[in-house]
């Protein structure tokens, strides 16, 4: 699925199952939430704190797919075209760094 179909499923998805999109502070709350998830089972799974018996069934895929969820829905009520958004921030992240991650002496 392209980003534009999964902005378009998201907005379905509300229309056919939600009341309204929440509003734009409310989702990002939500995301602020669901970006703590994420760091939660990042930080115990991969980095050194020790994971807790609670989070050792969380799944890393459904708390990105919740942050994917959340950014499509600020895009859609914001008006963003959020696939060309993208387009356009590959090519600039292209330009500007096409040669500065290869110089970088940390990352050797």
């Amino acid at each position: 699925m392209d980003i534009k179909n999964a902005q378009k499923a998201v907005d379905n998805w509300i229309q056919e199952h939600g009341v309204r999109y929440f509003n734009e502070l409310t989702n990002m709350a939500q995301l602020t939430e669901e970006v703590g998830e994420v760091a939660r089972i990042i930080a115990r799974r991969y980095g050194e704190q020790s994971e807790k018996e609670s989070d050792k069934n969380k799944d890393l895929g459904e708390e990105l797919a919740d942050v994917i969820f959340v950014v499509l829905c600020l895009a859609n009520q914001t008006g963003i075209d959020l696939e060309e958004a993208f387009k356009k921030k590959l090519e600039i992240k292209t330009k500007r760094d096409h040669d500065r991650h290869h110089e970088n002496k940390k990352l050797k």
